[in-house]
């Protein structure tokens, strides 16, 4: 071997095995230890539900509340296809939003979500409303890893109805502005 010539071969080595471990430490992101619940994603919450529910709104997940403002219905009650938006917490400093896919009772829907287990889209996962006046204020979280309801509360603002501000739940479409209804992708 020439002088020098094993400083090249080793430096290559170092980078190859340097590569690898990078792959696999960011592969890890996708898996780890909650492999097992839902489907693995880099994606958030917000691009998450903007492209479940079709409002194209902007900004941190608990921007969205103020966001929604004249463009789209608030309620203090869920329906199928709303928005849970989440407050801005310690543990949450971005807020964070879940998509309603449907109503247990009018304590309990099931929300399909991104990013709530790290890296991961979660599907039929259980929210119960704890708020005091059942205004759906305040929530607890079921967490599939240790599949039992997370013992944090956390404080909502509500939920975002996929339908014009101004149109009843319910009202016939014809009320709707059509221009203004988005269908998700």
């Amino acid at each position: 071997m020439r002088s020098g010539q094993g400083f090249a071969t080793r430096g290559l080595a170092a980078r190859v095995w340097l590569s690898l471990s990078s792959c696999l430490i960011l592969a890890g992101c996708g898996g780890g230890r909650y492999a097992a619940y839902g489907q693995a994603t880099s994606m958030s919450c917000v691009p998450y539900a903007r492209q479940v529910s079709g409002m194209p709104l902007q900004g941190d997940a608990w921007q969205w509340w103020h966001a929604a403002r004249g463009r789209y219905a608030e309620a203090s009650v869920p329906a199928p296809g709303s928005v849970l938006v989440f407050r801005r917490t310690g543990r949450l400093p971005s807020g964070h939003l879940a998509v309603v896919s449907s109503i247990v009772s009018g304590r309990q829907v099931i929300v399909d979500q991104a990013n709530w287990v790290p890296y991961r889209i979660t599907n039929n996962q259980p929210v119960m409303d704890v708020s005091p006046g059942n205004d759906w204020s305040a929530v607890r979280v079921w967490w599939p890893p240790s599949h039992a309801w997370g013992i944090t509360v956390y404080p909502t603002y509500g939920f975002i109805q996929p339908r014009p501000a101004g149109v009843q739940q319910g009202a016939p479409i014809a009320q709707a502005n059509q221009n203004e209804l988005r269908v998700g992708s």
